[in-house]
């Protein structure tokens, strides 16, 4: 899988002064001392004069004009911009996402830029955030597909999430769905 902004954010954060020989807090100090608040100019001059490529001068402009902050790898922010255009679906969702956490224990839940990531040790389900539904991915392998495990059509987590079960009320996550939860993990647990 290709990796997202907020995983390319956090490399060149981690990794800035061996990257660029300079760590982050140094470059923006240097972009402050530059005197000009035009991400045109700065970009021109972080590339040309301060020898950055066009990724790392994105992200040092970005974190400078968000205060300092990263950009990309902020959780509650990637997590509200799933629900911009559809906050009738949020409370399926919070119920579906404390039935996952409760079930597996160690889970923790990764807002990813399109969509919602389930992990314990590895991901193991994967929510994509529709007006009128929820798709919750699942690591099933050979499962049969039928009318209620189908084909995984999630943006984001292919191929590992291959399966996947369309919620649209809180009555549909039964006993079923938690032990397909459970199978999802057991396969992500033995990898």
């Amino acid at each position: 899988m290709a990796k997202t902004s907020g995983e390319f954010e956090k490399e060149f954060i981690d990794n800035s002064k061996t990257l660029t020989g300079k760590s982050l807090e140094e470059w923006l100090t240097l972009v402050k001392s530059f005197g000009s608040e035009k991400r045109l100019e700065i970009l021109d001059w972080l590339k040309k004069e301060q020898g950055l490529n066009h990724m790392q001068a994105q992200f040092v402009i970005g974190i400078y004009f968000n205060n300092g902050n990263p950009v990309y790898i902020n959780e509650n922010v990637l997590l509200e911009n799933q629900f911009l255009k559809c906050q009738e679906i949020r409370p399926l969702f919070e119920f579906v996402s404390d039935k996952i956490i409760n079930a597996v224990p160690g889970t923790q839940l990764i807002p990813k830029k399109t969509y919602l990531s389930f992990t314990s040790d590895r991901e193991f389900a994967a929510i994509n955030i529709k007006p009128k539904e929820l798709r919750l991915g699942l690591d099933l392998g050979e499962v049969p597909f039928d009318e209620y495990i189908q084909k995984s059509k999630l943006t984001g987590p292919m191929p590992r999430i291959s399966h996947m079960v369309i919620l649209t009320e809180l009555q549909q996550f039964n006993h079923k769905l938690l032990d397909l939860l459970q199978q999802s993990y057991q396969r992500t647990a033995k990898k």
